[in-house]
This record gives structure tokens, sequence and C-alpha cells, in this order.
């Protein structure tokens, strides 16, 4: 099982990156996909979820409106589309997968609740 991260780099504020997220080894379809990150220093944080068919998805506040979560489970792969990025997104992003079967803000945005994780991709925001 490897979830595999990547589309970090080093982007200007107010720039765009995409990140993607390939799953091997499982159904994608079967698992709530998260993204998380963790700056230096700091602990890891929650960025976006999404269910197991896209209906529903939940963002952290200071990214609603900026990032956007989607997932193709024909492809396997969860996309977190990163727009009018700001320093303050600097970090390593990990994608995760989630087995629960239920759709609660008190699960997907926890990070203990994730199953499975990806290796992380740095994204670097400058001034």
């Amino acid at each position: 099982v490897q979830l595999q991260a990547s589309g970090g780099g080093l982007v200007q504020a107010g720039g765009s990156l995409r990140l993607s997220c390939v799953a091997s080894g499982i159904t994608l379809s079967n698992y709530i996909m998260g993204w998380f990150r963790q700056a230096p220093g700091k602990e890891r944080e929650f960025v976006a979820a999404i269910s197991w068919s896209g209906d529903n998805t939940h963002y952290r506040d200071s990214v609603k409106g900026r990032f956007t979560i989607s997932r193709d489970n024909a492809k396997n792969t969860v996309n977190l589309q990163m727009n009018s990025l700001a320093p303050e997104d600097t970090a390593v992003y990990y994608c995760a997968a989630d087995s629960t079967r239920r759709w609660h803000i008190s699960l997907f945005t926890n990070s203990r609740k994730y199953d499975r994780w990806g290796q992380g991709t740095q994204v670097t925001v400058s001034s």
C-alpha cells in the first residue's frame, strides 16, 4: 500500500500549485482522503478532506476559498489545488487515507484517524 504525493515546489506569494496523491494497493473509493501539513517546529494540521465519492469536502478556515480538494477514484488519485498561496502556507504537505466509514468533522480532521500516509511534498511560498 502506497500513497505517493507530488506537485510541491517553490512559488511566490499569490501563486498556485497543484498537489497530487496517487494511491496503489488500495481502492481509493473506500477511503476518506485528507491533506495535512506540517511547518517546521509546528504540529501537523488538517488542511482538507473529501468523502468517498467526493460529494462532501471540508477545509480549515485559513484555506477556504483558496484551496480545492478533489478526487478521481477511477485513477486512484486525490488532488489539492492551491491558489493565492501565502508564506504561511509553507509546509510539508501529506496526503492520507482514512478507512472510517463515517463522515464527521471530529474524525476526518483528526490525523490519528488516518490509516495510510504519503511521504510528504514540500511547499515553499516566498514573500
